[in-house]
């Protein structure tokens, strides 16, 4: 049985046309597009971007660490 993780993309009207979109679970993920779509698939890449710099390959883990890695997938 597979686990899966919800988060909500928040969008708002920005200045001259442009759509904000932040995704309010995780503190910085904040984008911007001239479409909903655009909007919506610069906030996944900037959450993408957040969780790489926190959970990548190189985080610092403690080697008496128990851990396992988990892989979030996005779908559309």
């Amino acid at each position: 049985m597979g686990e899966s993780l919800q988060v909500t993309i928040v969008y708002e009207q920005g200045e001259d046309g442009w759509i904000v979109s932040s995704i309010p679970e995780v503190p910085g993920a904040h984008s911007q597009g001239r479409t909903r779509e655009e909007a919506r698939a610069n906030v996944i890449d900037a959450l993408r971007g957040i969780l790489e710099l926190r959970f990548g390959e190189h985080a610092p883990v403690a080697e008496t660490a128990d851990s396992k890695p988990l892989k979030l997938v996005i779908g559309a």
